[in-house]
């Protein structure tokens, strides 16, 4: 594997951590209503499990309240048997229509459990990049072993590898802060 192969390849799966720690936090309440907060609900409808976003268009007309309108009525109780067997923590408010959740407020015990849990997330993702870093540097070394490249290449890959840790771990640290404040703040 070439050098730059080696590079390339350590930034893709460090995005791709990132990317994974920017939908987990997605699903993080905080104390305004979110269409991320719905996203892990499946709804059994045509015979088989189906994400709630492709039976219905998800809303938040208000900072306490979510609406979710299916495409189809017919679907609106499997929709909402969904979101009962979700356990999401809402109760369902179903007029025929459409379906509202109505997001209580958040206590600041509650506020301080999903500090911990989004701290939780970005000390994972972080794991996940020093992982790849570790990886990245043993295809540096293997490179180096099977004579694809010299030993000033393998050393200044490695760099490159720390460098792309920083920025990424620096990255993690900057999303999990902002979702912090929006926890803290609601």
């Amino acid at each position: 594997m070439q050098s730059d192969e080696i590079l390339l390849d350590v930034e893709d799966r460090m995005e791709k951590a990132i990317l994974k720690l920017k939908q987990n936090l997605t699903g993080i309440r905080t104390g305004r209503a979110n269409p991320g907060l719905v996203d892990s609900v499946k709804v059994d409808v045509y015979g088989s499990p189906c994400p709630l976003k492709q039976v219905a268009t998800v809303a938040c007309p208000e900072p306490n309240q979510i609406v979710i309108r299916p495409f189809d009525a017919g679907t609106l109780k499997e929709i909402e048997k969904g979101i009962i067997a979700a356990d999401l923590g809402y109760t369902p408010n179903n007029d025929g229509r459409v379906i509202r959740l109505n997001i209580p407020p958040l206590s600041q015990q509650v506020r301080q459990k999903m500090v911990s849990r989004v701290r939780e997330l970005c000390e994972e993702t972080k794991v996940a990049i020093r992982n790849v870093r570790r990886d990245g540097n043993k295809m540096a070394e293997q490179g180096e072993k099977d004579k694809e490249f010299s030993e000033d290449v393998r050393d200044s890959v490695k760099e490159d590898i720390q460098k792309l840790t920083k920025q990424y771990e620096e990255q993690a640290n900057e999303l999990a802060k902002n979702r912090e404040n929006d926890v803290m703040e609601g």
